[in-house]
This record gives structure tokens, C-alpha cells and sequence, in this order.
């Protein structure tokens, strides 16, 4: 979200939706869709490798007329619109927000840590949301010492994973796959769940204490190097949890 393509309008943080960037295109964060990607403040995690952390606390915020006045503009233009973060399902006004670009004719993805299943069943119910991807960040007995004690233990991602399986909407789990989460325990992650329609492997790229990224020695990685796991690597295990997950992709 950083660079040219993100807005510069200011408003006070307590305004309205806690708007924090706007990509203005994007081909690689919707599937099969350009689109525009809008960036919500705030997160109930505080997972040590997030690119957007500085989005998290108290940032300055964009004004919430002029985003949607951009995006009408861009109707017809841009196939859909990401709800990123942060995480997006902690606002408010995410469900009225979703139904106004729905009326502009968007798809509208979510991008959640699955930790509100009621906030993305309720947007499932009304056709608020075409295609959800749940960050499922590590085996649950992990989740607080990863993300923080705001994750309460993974408290909501499987049922939210569970009831996107059961529904008729796009959807992927992904899961980057940082240093700790070993081959035994991407394996359990995956055994934990049913045979989902996209089980996504994602690359981990280290960032520093502002979310941007830092360079890292080369050489084999895992929690053993305390490295970053290379594509080939992640490829790797990609094959090993196949049994579990026959859908597995990776995401390089």
C-alpha cells in the first residue's frame, strides 16, 4: 500500500471507517480479478512478521467520502474491491460498506484472520462477499505466542474455515509459512481441517519493526536456521501435507 498509488487525504482518526491506505489496482490480490484494495486500521493480533503493522495502532486515516468517490469513479473499470487490513472484520461499518460497492457493481474479496466467524457468515448470508481468504496462521496451541494474546488462541478461525467449506462462495486458507511452522506441524494444521477447495502456502519475507522488508543471509531455512524456507523448500512441503490437503498450492 506504500508508494504513489496510495491516498494522501487525511482525516481524524475517531471519523468514520478506520480507512488506513488504498491500493488503486491490484491483479494479484484478487483471483482472476483487477482490483482495488482498501486497508482497514486496527487488529485484535499482533503477529511479529505483518507487513502492515504500522496500520495497526493509531495511523492517520483516509477520508471515507473520498475513497468511495474514487471507487464509483472506477466502476466499470475494476472488477472488484479487496477488504484488507488490519483486520477488516473488527469495523463497524464493514457489512454497509460491502453493500455499497456491491450497488456499484464490484465483487468484493475479504481478507480476514478468521477470528470473527458471525461478522463473514453475516456478509455470506447476504451475498456481501465473493471470495474470503482466512489467514490460518499456525496449529492452535501456537496462536498466542505468534500473534499475540488478542488471538485467544486461534479462538474462531477453524469455524470460520468450516463454514466457508459448507458454503458456495470462493475461498482459500493461506498460510505463510514462517520459521517455526515445521513440516510436523504443517502437517497438523492441515490434518486439523476437512479437504479444503485451496489450501495456499505462502512464502515468509522478514520485515523489520515498521513492516517493511529487511534482507536475510541465504542458505536453507526452517525453525531449525531461523531462516525464511525457500520456494523450492516450500514446494517441498507443499508435497509432504498433500495427503491431507490434495489442494494444497504454493505461493512463491
Amino acid at each position: 500500500m506504500k508508494g504513489s498509488n496510495t491516498s494522501s487525504t487525511i482525516v481524524p482518526f475517531e471519523k468514520g471507517l478506520k480507512i488506513a491506505g488504498l491500493q488503486k489496482n491490484s491483479a494479484v490480490d484478487f483471483p482472476g480479478c483487477l482490483s482495488a484494495v482498501v486497508f482497514f486500521a486496527g487488529c485484535n493480533y499482533r503477529c511479529y512478521y505483518c507487513h502492515n503493522r504500522h496500520i495497526i495502532d493509531s495511523p492517520p486515516l483516509l477520508d471515507t467520502g473520498a475513497v468511495l468517490e474514487f471507487l464509483e469513479k472506477r466502476a466499470g473499470l475494476l472488477d472488484g474491491v479487496t477488504l484488507s487490513g488490519g483486520e477488516a472484520t473488527l469495523q463497524g461499518g464493514l457489512y454497509s460498506f460491502a453493500r455499497g460497492l456491491k450497488a456499484m457493481g464490484y465483487r468484493v474479496k475479504v481478507d480476514s484472520n478468521g477470528s470473527r466467524p458471525d461478522t463473514l457468515r453475516a456478509l455470506l448470508a447476504d451475498g456481501l462477499a465473493d471470495f474470503v481468504a482466512v489467514d490460518y496462521k499456525a496449529p492452535l496451541h501456537m496462536y498466542d505466542g505468534i500473534c499475540g494474546s488478542g488471538a485467544m488462541g486461534g479462538a474462531g478461525v477453524r469455524e470460520s474455515l468450516y463454514m466457508l467449506e459448507g458454503s458456495g462462495v470462493e475461498y482459500e486458507a493461506r498460510v505463510t509459512v514462517i520459521p517455526q511452522i515445521t513440516e510436523r506441524k504443517l502437517a497438523e494444521m492441515a490434518e486439523s481441517l476437512p479437504r479444503l477447495r485451496r489450501f495456499v502456502l505462502q512464502l515468509y519475507r522478514p520485515v523489520n519493526e515498521e513492516g517493511e522488508l529487511r534482507a536475510v543471509d541465504a542458505g536453507a531455512g526452517g525453525a531449525a536456521a531461523g531462516r525464511p524456507y525457500t520456494p523450492a523448500e516450500l514446494r517441498a512441503l507443499a508435497l509432504a501435507i498433500r495427503y491431507a490437503q490434495p489442494n494444497v498450492t504454493v505461493r512463491a
